[in-house]
């Protein structure tokens, strides 16, 4: 029967690692194929398969180390997707929920009945929180090209997975802030009217999954040996 060493090791290195899928999937065929070719590279010289894998696999470096440096890049790669995810979801979510607000609620002042200006202003403070995270995001995505050569790929994962969760909450505290300050002023706003609560249920659901996302950004550059 086959000793397949190779298939042993892309097994443990691929336990390992965590990230996109698609990704690390294709990192264990990039390995697999450049083992399989040392192979027969050593297979050509007169070594017998077990051997000749077994070289292969020696040569191409200790699978925790090369899981290392698969992990850092798979990190990097999961948390710039996640940045750009909010750089471009947040900034459409508000704007589509407030061009719903002004369809079916209109300005919030006129928002059943006149309301107190600390409520406008937690109002407006909430309609920037979008704004501010999602550029927040963008900017770190930025600087993450920028220094991406001159910054240790371990600490450029961090700080993106640490950007990406910080803008999530950023905007989790807006929505809860307008939605603790709607029921102090009146608590039957907030079932008003049901497109925009559907509106608000559909935006919770995006961000719980922009938060589920920066989390595992920040966990996968976390893990990084």
């Amino acid at each position: 029967m086959r000793t397949d060493v190779i298939e042993r090791y892309v097994t443990d290195l691929g336990s390992r690692l965590r990230g996109s899928r698609r990704q690390v999937r294709d990192l264990l065929t990039e390995t697999r194929d450049s083992l399989s070719d040392a192979t027969e590279a050593h297979l050509d010289r007169g070594l017998d398969e077990e051997t000749a894998q077994r070289k292969a696999v020696e040569e191409f470096g200790p699978v925790r180390e090369i899981a290392g440096e698969y992990q850092a890049e798979l990190a990097v790669a999961y948390g710039a997707r996640t940045l750009i995810w909010l750089a471009i979801v947040l900034p459409v979510m508000h704007a589509a929920w407030e061009m719903g607000r002004m369809y079916f609620i209109g300005p919030w002042q006129n928002f059943g009945g006149p309301v107190p200006a600390w409520y406008l202003w937690i109002a407006k403070a909430n309609d920037m929180t979008s704004g501010i995270s999602a550029g927040v995001a963008l900017v770190a995505l930025i600087l993450g090209r920028v220094l991406a050569r001159r910054v240790d790929a371990r600490l450029l994962a961090r700080i993106g997975g640490a950007t990406a969760l910080v803008s999530v909450l950023l905007v989790v505290l807006g929505n809860v802030a307008i939605l603790t300050a709607t029921w102090g002023v009146d608590p039957q706003r907030l079932v008003q009217s049901l497109p925009m609560s559907i509106a608000s249920f559909a935006t919770w659901a995006v961000i719980v999954r922009l938060g589920l996302l920066a989390r595992r950004a920040l966990s996968c550059a976390t893990i990084v040996a």
